[in-house]
């Protein structure tokens, strides 16, 4: 077995299963570690007993290391493999459909992984395209992208997609919705990117007149695709250390709001995360009866959490939202035609 795809495996089900990050940080390290030898050298240290010298490879990574080198599937992924339960039941047939995620993040903002193991990850649980969507300059707390971070990230995205055969890789940003609701990123860099995923972050506890007014504005702009998290409410505690347990919903027009998308073409994002379950049930009705497309994304910050999307398609199911109403069960040629629609109107 290989042993770095054994260490990836291992600690995509950490993370899946929200364990503490450093106990996924540990398996991921000793991964990037072995990854970054020349061929052979893992044999070789294997051989010799100077794994564990290495920096990142400890004595319960070293053996999983060993244990793959040795033909057979380390115990510990055998023990993470058995606990293995579906997170959630239901909406099994809106997973299938979906070809891909519009909401995911790197450690460029305050995601965990690279850009490279999260494009990775994606393919191998069988997405055929992914949009990176980091965050924008205003949310410094999630070291959000400048223009000129954005600009030598677009790079890397194009470098990810010379280097990986079958699969996409889309621009994108998480933009923050400023008070007024002009979006937080130029004109340009905004008409440069495949998809945007407009969101709120401040001042969540807003008047119901301000915040519906801030939201309508970013979503007539001819930049957002998507509304993400449209009601930033956190149900439970998160995986990353400092959410909060728990948030009320933003008071808004929700009518008006998702009037205004069905209008405008704009998806209404239902989260997968498993803190925000956002929106609510009520509230996906009430887009789908107002004729709005939708987007169930992840909002992933590290590659297990990539596996989260079930958690929206059940939701999405139990509404009775239709596949095709569900941009990202498109082909991408469809995806990007109707992304593209505001910007070259």
């Amino acid at each position: 077995m290989d042993p770095i795809a054994a260490l990836r495996r291992i600690a995509f089900l950490l993370e899946r299963g929200q364990a503490p990050t450093y106990r996924v940080k540990a398996f991921r390290t000793a991964a990037s570690a072995l990854a970054a030898l020349p061929g052979g050298e893992i044999e070789k240290r294997s051989v010799a007993g100077t794994l564990t010298k290495l920096n990142g490879i400890g004595p319960k990574t070293g053996l999983v290391v060993e244990q793959a080198l040795a033909g057979v599937t380390p115990g510990y992924l055998i023990d993470l493999e058995k606990d293995v339960a579906p997170l959630a039941v239901g909406g099994e047939d809106l997973r299938a459909a979906l070809r891909g995620d519009l909401h995911t993040h790197s450690e460029w903002s305050d995601g965990g992984s690279p850009i490279e193991e999260m494009t990775i990850t994606g393919q191998r649980i069988g997405h055929e395209y992914m949009v990176l969507t980091d965050h924008s300059p205003r949310l410094t707390v999630a070291n959000g992208l400048t223009v000129e971070r954005l600009e030598k990230q677009l790079q890397v995205v194009a470098a990810v997609n010379g280097a990986l055969p079958d699969f996409t890789l889309l621009s994108g940003i998480e933009c923050d919705i400023n008070e007024d609701g002009t979006l937080d990123q130029t004109d340009e860099m905004l008409g440069r990117l495949d998809v945007v995923v407009a969101s709120v972050h401040s001042k969540l506890r807003s008047g119901p007149k301000e915040m519906t007014a801030r939201m309508l504005s970013a979503v007539r702009s001819p930049h957002t695709n998507v509304l993400g998290h449209c009601t930033g409410r956190m149900v439970a505690a998160g995986p990353t250390r400092g959410r909060p347990t728990s948030r009320p919903e933003s008071s808004f027009d929700a009518q008006i709001i998702f009037d205004a998308c069905a209008e405008n073409g704009v998806a209404v994002e239902i989260n997968s995360r498993p803190e925000r379950l956002d929106p609510p049930k009520r509230l996906i009705d009430l887009a789908l009866r107002a004729g709005c497309l939708f987007s169930i994304d992840t909002d992933a910050h590290a590659p297990g959490q990539l596996d989260w999307q079930i958690l929206g398609c059940a939701r999405a199911a139990e509404v009775g939202v239709p596949a095709d109403r569900i941009v990202n069960t498109w082909p991408l040629e469809r995806l990007m035609k109707w992304a593209r629609t505001h910007v070259d109107a």
